[in-house]
């Protein structure tokens, strides 16, 4: 049986589960990104994006509340954000870290733009996502 959750997913994101069994969802395309980064994404999960450049939002589900994500979860998904960029082709790049909570979309603003409040940065090369498995 779908779960609310898993419904308002479908169509909007790629699925993909991390190194340490996390759910990670990749935005499709700009006016999905925001639905990913409104609808879908809970206070509690955390986003990435690349830095100084458009391309996929990622949110790692994150159901336990974890204060942070586990280093591996956190590499996967960094990279996931960067091939699924302009900045695919490029080699380390800055990814941006964020708890979806310090996400905001401002009135009137072109799909898949958004502030945010509080982040990190990681480097990430678009390479070490190769392999990743889309989930069905």
């Amino acid at each position: 049986m779908k779960t609310p959750e898993s419904v308002r997913e479908e169509g909007v994101a790629r699925k993909f589960r991390s190194p340490d069994g996390m759910m990670v969802l990749v935005g499709r395309d700009a006016r999905a990104n925001d639905v990913l980064t409104t609808q879908v994404a809970s206070q509690r999960d955390f986003w990435l994006h690349v830095a100084g450049t458009s391309g996929s939002h990622v949110v790692v589900r994150n159901p336990e509340g974890l204060d942070a994500l586990p280093r591996d979860t956190l590499r996967f998904a960094a990279a996931l954000a960067a091939k699924h960029s302009k900045a695919k082709n490029a080699g380390k790049v800055n990814v941006h870290v964020a708890r979806a909570k310090d996400v905001r979309k401002e009135r009137g603003s072109p799909p898949g733009q958004v502030v945010l409040r509080r982040f990190k940065s990681v480097k990430a090369e678009p390479a070490a996502a190769e392999g990743a498995e889309e989930l069905s």
